[in-house]
């Protein structure tokens, strides 16, 4: 499929949306894309950037856990 055929197939699945919600998360999407200029850093809050710093501290500090071991101590709650 070339790149018109693709836009034509994504904006008549865009017209059948009936979710306000999904809608908004499009649009936020095409005007983050339309404005390049904009870090996703920037737009997070002060409670999101505090958490991510605190877990790349803990990756430099070694304090991690592979995903296979936490899955393991938790496989009772976990359903896949």
């Amino acid at each position: 499929m070339n790149l018109s055929a693709e836009k034509i197939d994504i904006i008549q699945k865009i017209c059948e949306i009936q979710d306000n919600d999904l809608l908004d998360i499009i649009k936020r999407i095409i005007t983050r894309t339309a404005d390049s200029k904009l870090d996703w850093w920037d737009q997070i809050s002060q409670t999101e950037k505090n958490a991510l710093n605190r877990g790349l501290n803990d990756l430099q500090q070694g304090r991690v856990h592979p995903h296979s071991e936490i899955r393991k101590k938790y496989e009772k709650w976990l359903k896949d």
